[in-house]
């Protein structure tokens, strides 16, 4: 074979950089701005979202992972061991039930944890309210509730958890012959309020409102960056935030 027969074989692109090839300094800006405050914990499909809202970088998401990876770094969201069990079936419309939770987290940068009031609705996966206190209370649910009835209306049910602030204490402490009769045990503060205009329901386990549980995993991920990202340090300037969403 001739030296012109083997150059043949050789493509016309080789030793060429890719037109689609991502340049250098844009290369080193990306990753100086993920290492940085305040993307350094945002997950990777995060990052790309956060690069093309704020920072008008648009790039793939298999590009970034390939540029970010290759430079070291990991993205801070952990791989979960799936669990096999068998998940309850959406309701069949909007409005049908509410799942309603508060979750404990560190969500501002002042390394305190503060408790996010929340609820979801089961058939559209629309998250419906959110308010933050310091604590797990009264006021946040009927904060968060006043938010989802003023704008979504009265649902027909709410799903919860057995907290006391829900279900009293003594509610399973009552006879058959009194059930039967209808006498009701001692109702809670929230369950007065609530108790001409939605069903309460009880979850026995935290998988049985399996959808806010998710979306408190999705929440501790990206609304962290964001109050982060925003300059959001206070409770009271959470607060104010989260009523521009409404």
């Amino acid at each position: 074979m001739t030296e012109y027969e083997a150059n043949a074989f050789i493509h016309k692109n080789t030793g060429r950089k890719p037109h689609h090839a991502i340049d250098e300094c844009l290369r080193e800006k990306i990753i100086v701005l993920k290492i940085s405050h305040p993307y350094s914990n945002a997950n990777f499909q995060h990052f790309q979202e956060l690069l093309a809202e704020y920072e008008k970088i648009k790039i793939s998401y298999s590009a970034l992972y390939g540029m970010l990876t290759k430079s070291g770094i990991k993205s801070p969201k952990k791989r979960r061991r799936f669990t096999n069990h068998r998940r309850r079936k959406r309701k069949a419309a909007e409005g049908l039930l509410v799942q309603l939770d508060a979750s404990p987290f560190g969500w501002l940068s002042d390394g305190k944890e503060y408790n996010l009031h929340g609820g979801i609705d089961d058939a559209s996966g629309q998250v419906v309210a959110l308010y933050l206190a310091e604590s797990e209370c009264l006021e946040g649910y009927f904060q968060t509730m006043h938010i989802m009835l003023e704008l979504y209306g009265i649902p027909v049910s709410i799903y919860s958890d057995c907290h006391t602030i829900f279900f009293s204490p003594k509610k399973d402490k009552l006879s058959p012959e009194e059930q039967l009769a209808g006498k009701r045990a001692n109702l809670t503060q929230f369950g007065r309020a609530m108790g001409q205009l939605v069903f309460m329901i009880c979850a026995r386990t935290p998988q049985a409102k399996g959808r806010i549980e998710r979306l408190w995993q999705t929440l501790q991920s990206r609304l962290t960056v964001e109050l982060k990202y925003h300059g959001i340090k206070t409770v009271q300037e959470a607060k104010s935030a989260f009523s521009l969403l409404w």
